[in-house]
């Protein structure tokens, strides 16, 4: 019978647990997919810890890649034996699975499965926060925060090909000689500089137009005092907990500044929004711009080791289970 990590209450990683879950045939408008890697992300750690309340019990993950088994009458999207790959779709944890087959993008020859389950979440949120949440501009600035996480480092690149100079912050030495190599123009080490003065120092006291946050309590102060007047903080994530209430007075001293709080979710809610941002992510990545590949693979029944690496920082670039 399938295996899948599932948890029944909220918690730490040891709430996670291998269980057995039938899986049958898909139904209309559905498909039946044997997962060949499973992406691991944050959002899947907010989920187990109840952050984000989902139902429970709940099969934990959001993204993977693997290859159709059957289809559903009236899928026309997909077809049994295609590869395919998703992300938004919470219970990934497992071998097998029924999703909406409208939900699957088809993998193009040159992008591998493991690469899908690695950028399928992190890849297709880089592209909307460079391209809709603020579209950057040749020769602009940027600062990003986890420069060295799996999102930091696809936008890293991303960016570096656009012509973007990014400033890349990371919490060690090793993480920000790892974004560097993968296209931070300046890195600073926050555990040893104040981010805010050497940002200050690269931008002539200008400060930078946009500054992309997904570490969240313990930058945002921070990150308002990056910005330049009417610039954008685009808080994404919450790696270092969720921010505090904000007194919104503070953006008007601050210089008129903008702040927003994006989702992947309502970005590829339609399938025309869905295809249209998966294949940017994967020109880029089959013209060599932006390198994918998973820094650390774990079995799936390590799911439980997998979260307690990420959450310790123990990790770099994108994490995959392997069925």
């Amino acid at each position: 019978m399938p295996k899948a990590v599932r948890f029944h209450t909220l918690g730490g990683p040891e709430v996670l647990q291998v269980e057995d879950l039938p899986v049958g045939e898909p139904g209309a408008g559905q498909a039946r997919i044997r997962h060949t890697a499973i992406g691991v992300n944050f959002v899947d750690t907010y989920h187990r810890s109840g952050l984000y309340p989902i139902p429970l019990p709940a099969v934990a993950g959001n993204e993977g890649a693997g290859v159709v088994e059957a289809v559903g009458a009236g899928v026309t999207d997909v077809k049994a034996g295609d590869r395919v790959a998703y992300t938004g779709l919470p219970g990934s944890y497992c071998e097998q699975r029924i999703v909406p087959a409208d939900r699957l993008v088809r993998l193009p020859e040159g992008i591998t499965e493991e690469q899908a389950a690695s950028m399928m979440l992190k890849g297709l949120t880089v592209q909307y926060l460079i391209h809709s949440t603020y579209p950057v501009k040749r020769g602009e600035t940027v600062l990003w925060h986890a420069a060295a996480g799996g999102v930091g480092l696809i936008a890293c690149q991303w960016l570096n090909a656009l012509g973007i100079i990014v400033i890349g912050t990371a919490g060690s030495d090793e993480k920000t000689a790892l974004a560097a190599a993968h296209g931070a123009t300046h890195v600073i080490n926050y555990s040893k500089e104040n981010f805010v003065e050497r940002v200050r120092a690269l931008t002539g006291g200008a400060g930078v137009p946009v500054v992309y946050d997904g570490v969240g309590k313990t930058t945002w102060e921070g990150s308002l005092d990056s910005v330049r007047p009417r610039g954008l903080i685009v808080s994404f994530g919450n790696a270092s907990g969720p921010v505090p209430p904000v007194n919104l007075v503070i953006l008007s001293t601050k210089g008129s500044l903008y702040v927003t709080r994006p989702t992947l979710v309502t970005h590829i809610a339609s399938r025309a929004d869905l295809v249209e941002r998966s294949n940017s992510l994967f020109d880029v990545v089959k013209a060599g711009k932006v390198r994918i590949a998973p820094t650390k693979r774990y079995k799936l029944a390590d799911a439980q080791t997998a979260h307690r690496d990420l959450e310790g920082r123990r990790t770099t670039g994108s994490v995959v289970l392997l069925p």
